[in-house]
């Protein structure tokens, strides 16, 4: 497992303390004399600190955002948020400076649901010169029924497909022409195991030519390297006006480290000639992530807790998982062997541990599964949203390093399929409904429908995931999934073969989630080349309220 501890946390983002002093009262009116001094400094326009990267807001709430910039010298950080053209307070931050490479956060609080937002940001020197203004925008979740919505897909400069010259990353265009509430990044927010060179070619004849830096010419070992890699993503103008119109909610994959990576390994790889424990390079990968994504501190200080839920109106929660911190080595994936059919009602595993073997590995870890069916019980939101890093059964082509859930056994469930299908079973026993489940990960798009009727496993209610990615890296060719808990591909596209093809095909992949004020779900695919390619809507279905389920159910 790899977490931040609150020493780290102090060193990856913003002191506790300076988040926790957003909560006092008068701040705006203690804060007034400092921004006077701000300003006078500006319009004696002496050296203004610039913005480089953009700035951006992430996980927000009905009742808070999280406000993120990074200053290209050091500086401390102020945020003026208004709503409806009239300032509402001012908030000065903590300083960016070397030890968080000039990145840092604000957490506002007491914001009110439903409200459009916008928040000027800047930095101010030591002397009070005010620094160059970013805008950043948006909209709290709503407190009554309103039409929502969210983009999701992954996948951030693979395969050695990074910023072209011509076209940027155009899966990020693609988004905001969705002009979501938010945008869900399921994970490989950057490749930081994959070098590129300036001029390359796919095997479909496109020309593609990468704006270079010194840190995506190598693969990341060094705590730089890999904010090096998170810096290059920020630099895209097509990112910035994105992130300064919609906010972030951010996972994290294997990628941010190394491909394929679990918690122990030993790089065997040549290239890693400074550093070759994962431990070691995710502690890093991970502490840079946490620097540049818009995440609460007090969220990253808590430990391995990645994972986390986030509500968007009486209609929507989502709950984003990590599935790397705590999974068991890779492996052949097939340790175990769950019964393959059971007759009667499903067994709740929390009450019948031999439902499912319980086993000592795993990919959720049993901490965040407990945590997964608990807090997907007892949501009221009328539709639960599952992010995951990766889809439920679509396995790994190296049968001795299964980085999936999956393994093409189309038998019971084995390996890490058992963890996953003791939540499944858990839901059904719980009466849980409308759940859905979104993810990317294997670079191409797919609707997938999850039935017991043709599944090895038979304890669990019929549901939907669905895959959308990559938006700004290779295309893969479509696979067809384990058949342990019943699959059917409704929908797919990706490339046609094994051949390399790069983003210029026109095939990146964006899911989007719509939820209206009558809580019917429509979810759309949508590729940079066609726009949308397939979409559906279902209406939710009534279950029991989760404040009114028994004690054994709880």
């Amino acid at each position: 497992m790899v977490w931040l501890g609150r020493r780290d946390a102090l060193r990856a983002g913003v002191g506790l303390s300076a988040s926790a002093g957003l909560l006092a009262t008068g701040l705006a009116t203690s804060r007034l004399g400092a921004r006077s001094e701000v300003w006078r400094g500006a319009r004696q326009n002496r050296r203004r600190i610039d913005q480089p990267h953009g700035a951006r807001t992430g996980d927000v709430t009905a009742e808070s955002a999280v406000i993120w910039a990074r200053a290209a010298d050091d500086g401390r950080m102020v945020v003026q948020l208004s709503s409806n053209g009239r300032q509402v307070r001012t908030v000065t931050g903590p300083v960016a400076d070397p030890r968080t490479d000039r990145t840092a956060r604000i957490v506002l609080r007491g914001l009110e649901p439903g409200r459009e937002y916008a928040a000027r940001v800047w930095f101010a020197g030591e002397d009070g010169t005010a620094g160059r203004l970013e805008t950043v925008r948006f909209r709290t979740a709503p407190r009554h029924p309103t039409p929502v919505s969210f983009a999701w897909s992954g996948d951030t400069c693979g395969q050695g497909w990074g910023i072209e010259t011509t076209l940027g990353l155009p899966g990020y265009g693609l988004l905001a022409s969705l002009r979501p509430d938010f945008f869900l990044h399921v994970g490989d927010t950057i490749y930081a195991d994959e070098p590129m060179v300036e001029r390359d070619r796919d095997d479909f004849g496109h020309p593609w030519t990468n704006e270079l830096t010194e840190s995506v010419s190598r693969v990341a070992q060094t705590l730089e390297d890999f904010r090096g890699r998170h810096r290059y993503v920020l630099s895209d103008p097509t990112v910035q006006e994105l992130y300064r119109q919609v906010p972030t909610v951010a996972m994290w994959d294997d990628h941010e480290t190394l491909n394929n990576w679990y918690p122990g390994e030993i790089v065997d790889d040549a290239r890693y000639d400074l550093e070759r424990s994962c431990d070691v390079l995710a502690a890093r990968g991970r502490r840079a992530w946490a620097e540049y994504q818009p995440v609460a501190i007090e969220q990253l200080s808590r430990p391995g807790r990645i994972h986390r839920a986030l509500g968007y109106g009486p209609h929507l929660e989502v709950f984003c998982l990590d599935m790397r911190s705590y999974r068991d080595p890779n492996g052949a994936n097939l340790d175990g062997s769950a019964a393959s059919r059971r007759s009667g009602p499903a067994a709740d595993p929390a009450a019948d541990p031999a439902a499912v073997p319980a086993v000592d590995h795993g990919i959720l870890g049993a901490a965040q599964a407990a945590w997964l069916l608990e807090s997907v019980s007892r949501s009221r939101a009328t539709w639960k949203v599952i992010a995951a890093d990766m889809p439920l059964s679509v396995a790994t082509r190296y049968a001795d390093d299964r980085d999936s859930v999956a393994q093409f056994h189309d038998g019971g469930p084995r390996g890490r399929e058992q963890e996953i299908a003791r939540l499944l079973s858990g839901l059904q026993q719980r009466g849980v409904r409308n759940v859905i489940w979104v993810t990317a990960d294997v670079h191409y798009t797919a609707a997938h429908e999850y039935h017991p009727d043709r599944a090895a496993y038979q304890d669990f209610d019929p549901f939907w995931e669905f895959v959308s990615g990559p938006v700004a890296s290779g295309t893969f060719p479509v696979k067809q999934p384990d058949r342990t808990f019943g699959p059917r591909i409704v929908f797919a596209e990706g490339n046609p073969d094994d051949r390399r093809m790069s983003p210029a095909a026109g095939k990146q992949y964006v899911g989007q989630v719509e939820v209206g004020a009558d809580g019917i779900l429509t979810v759309t695919l949508h590729s940079t080349g066609a726009g949308p390619l397939w979409s559906r809507s279902f209406e939710p279905e009534e279950g029991p309220d989760p404040l009114q389920l028994s004690p054994v159910h709880r």
